[in-house]
């Protein structure tokens, strides 16, 4: 045995999915090098010592769903606020280690792999916590879809991202068929946002045609109806229940929450004066009664994952922000023009460990495990396996 480590991590109670149990850690080299029954490390030595006593040490959270840098999706002029130096100093601050953002093509791009580059460019000697990528697809033409196969052995990209909604990314039928068929071919996992875009355009339409424009009537213009047909068109599934009889079949369909759903609702977006432009995101919060549903579906695995979404836009910025779509002639605003997104990088773990509705092992496995799982960066991520994993390790303390 090695009698020098650069770093022990003693009397905690290491939380895994497979275990939860009173270990000591050794770390080497950046890695895990060792997981001992508490107090058996004998003579060897560390040069530096964290006493966890009372916390739960876990693997560093994963969050697979964060948007930096990235302009506004919903027809305005926003940019969000966060680029790759600050949001992954907010996502260390929150107890995420890893994070797997976006690289977006543009309707008039067709090389997927200049997409890429560009945006390793953005990223490049600015983040704090490791990244990786989803590839979001808004032009699959016949030059993008040949280059999956280079994008994933090449680029190491193993998902990639389609919108149903969206003028600027939205995605005809066929359009879905070309990117799911070619993905299978390559290995590579789809993530579909799935709301009726047509539907939806039509309804934001109709609302102001009667002069309805406040923040508030972003939830009315987005009802679950249009959700569920989207997702029923996409994979055949409608509702939390029939993905969970899928799930139960074997198939392999995945489905994601995030913590504005579990705490915020519709009324939020109803606070007075544009203050609920702060909610404004899609699929819109729904009601109260959801939460409950949603939490069952996070302990019982019908939602795999729990990422933030964050997509965090200034709220009094008339450039880039939130207040950017208010005007003499529209002093509520135009929701249809309201920047799209919450901020959560760096609440999403605590937020959802303070409420205690989950157990540390399911915690561990919705919010790093499965995340690494489904993106390809288990067991680097989202666990502690001596000899495997990189030392990236939370406390927590009850």
């Amino acid at each position: 045995m090695d009698s020098t480590y650069d770093l022990f991590v003693l009397n905690g109670t290491v939380v895994t999915t497979a275990d939860i149990a009173k270990y000591d850690i050794a770390v080497k080299n950046g890695k895990i090098a060792l997981l001992a029954p508490r107090g058996s490390l004998g003579n060897v030595t560390a040069e530096k010592v964290i006493d966890a006593q009372g916390g739960f040490v876990m693997p560093g959270g994963v969050d697979a769903h964060v948007h930096l840098a990235e302009p506004a999706l919903f027809g305005g002029k926003g940019e969000s606020s966060d680029d790759y130096e600050s949001g992954s100093k907010s996502a260390i601050a929150g107890g995420t280690t890893t994070i797997v953002t976006f690289a977006p093509q543009e309707k008039t791009q067709h090389s997927l792999l200049e997409v890429v580059r560009e945006t390793h460019a953005r990223a490049a000697n600015r983040a704090y916590c490791d990244y990786s990528f989803h590839l979001l697809i808004s032009n699959p033409t016949t030059q993008s879809l040949a280059e999956f196969a280079a994008l994933r052995q090449q680029e190491g990209i193993s998902s990639l991202k389609i919108y149903m909604t969206y003028e600027a990314l939205q995605l005809r039928d066929n359009q879905i068929m070309d990117v799911l068929l070619e993905a299978r071919k390559q290995g590579i996992t789809t993530m579909i946002h799935t709301e009726n875009g047509d539907l939806l355009t039509w309804m934001t339409d109709q609302l102001e045609a009667h002069g309805h424009f406040a923040p508030k009537y972003h939830a009315t213009s987005r009802p679950q109806l249009l959700e569920s047909e989207a997702t029923n068109r996409a994979i055949v599934l409608s509702a939390a229940k029939t993905i969970r009889d899928v799930q139960t079949r074997g198939l392999p369909v995945y489905a994601e929450t995030c913590p504005q759903y579990l705490f915020l609702t519709r009324g939020d977006l109803a606070h007075p004066g544009f203050e609920g432009a702060k909610c404004v995101c899609s699929p819109p919060p729904r009601e109260k009664a959801d939460h409950e549903a949603i939490w069952t579906g996070l302990t019982n695995g019908t939602f795999t994952i729990l990422s933030s979404d964050h997509c965090a836009f200034r709220y009094n910025d008339n450039e880039k922000g939130k207040t950017s779509v208010l005007s003499e002639e529209y002093p509520v605003g135009r929701f249809r023009y309201i920047p799209n997104g919450c901020p959560g990088i760096e609440t999403r773990l605590p937020l959802v460990l303070g409420e205690g509705r989950l157990s540390p092992q399911k915690f561990v496995e919705v919010t790093a495990t499965n995340p690494a799982r489904l993106y390809g960066l288990y067991p680097r991520k989202g666990a502690l396996i001596p000899g495997l994993s990189d030392a990236d390790m939370t406390i927590w303390y009850p």
